[in-house]
């Protein structure tokens, strides 16, 4: 296995990315037979067989996944030593791959964007996907940083803190529940009530606060794949919803949301920007983690301006 060379990684990458020894040949710039070279030279090294030759294309085996997972953590190393080296040269620069959450895609522009204004050479490549999807790329290597509510705990993360994540329930301006106060659980389970799917750090805090009546939430709820969705199925008035604080503020402004006054809410969970554990982080990603503990909070849309004066005079 010492023998073993970058361009023989990256071989194993390109073909498990196109799915073709030629596609692969392409993007590295070699030919198909030099490819393959490397493959057998690898295969040869280990042991074992790489790949699966079927007639979709070029499939990774147990030890092709094994290797590609190495291939993608010493990529993401010489990125961080490249990075670094270039900090000690003096140079801020570098480029972030960020995935976030849909939830946080309400403010991570915002974020971004300030970010950008202390360190204008660094970019930051944004991807947003819902939480199976981000927590899937950050353990391929895909991401350097994701910004979530819920570290996963498949692999092992590094997680920092850097603000509070509310959660509300919402419902139509002119509904009844809007003018009432410390509303109980009961009370809303006489409700439609719009929840996210399963596998949502938001569902997962709602059927939390439901522990004690799962079965009548079931009955009582309906399902929804998106925050734009659910947000749109209770401005028609199709039931009153539980939701991030923070994808709302702009509905609640323009008064075609409340939020209501629910008692043992909001429910307070947090932000984290979450990254690999046994990463070297980069110069940039170093700064950019330090960026939100001590400026990320700002950025997040303040719960008081969300309610009504009276009810924030009466909590």
């Amino acid at each position: 296995m010492r023998n073993l060379t970058l361009r023989q990684l990256r071989s194993v990458q390109a073909i498990s990315r196109h799915g073709t020894i030629a596609a692969a040949a392409r993007q590295l710039g070699l030919t198909a037979p030099a490819v393959t070279l490397q493959v057998k030279q690898m295969e040869d090294d280990v042991g074992l067989a790489l790949f699966d030759r079927t007639s979709d294309g070029m499939r990774l085996t147990m030890a092709g996944v094994a290797v590609l997972a190495a291939a993608n953590a010493i990529e993401t190393t010489l990125k961080g030593l490249s990075e670094e080296i270039d900090s000690i040269k003096g140079v801020r620069s570098g480029t972030i791959h960020l995935g976030v959450v849909s939830t946080a895609k309400y403010f991570a522009p915002r974020l971004i964007a300030s970010f950008r204004e202390a360190y204008p050479q660094i970019e930051v490549k944004l991807k947003v996907g819902n939480r199976h999807d981000i927590i899937a790329d950050l353990k391929d290597y895909k991401l350097d940083i994701a910004l979530m509510g819920r570290p996963p705990i498949e692999f092992p993360v590094e997680s920092t803190f850097f603000g509070d994540h509310p959660l509300v329930i919402i419902a139509h301006p002119a509904h009844p529940l809007v003018r009432q106060r410390e509303i109980g659980r009961d009370r809303l389970l006489a409700e439609t009530i719009i929840i996210r799917e399963q596998g949502s750090g938001t569902r997962a805090a709602l059927e939390g606060f439901f522990a004690e009546h799962p079965d009548r939430l079931a009955e009582r709820s309906v399902e929804m794949g998106s925050n734009e969705t659910i947000k749109q199925a209770v401005m028609a008035g199709l039931g009153i919803a539980f939701i991030s604080a923070h994808t709302i503020a702009f509905e609640v402004e323009m008064g075609r949301l409340a939020v209501l006054d629910v008692a043992d809410m909001p429910i307070r969970r947090k932000w984290f920007a979450v990254c690999r554990k046994e990463r070297i982080a980069a110069p940039a990603e170093r700064a950019f983690k330090q960026f939100l503990v001590e400026r990320g909070a700002k950025h997040l849309p303040l719960l008081d301006r969300l309610y009504p004066a009276e009810t924030i005079e009466a909590q």
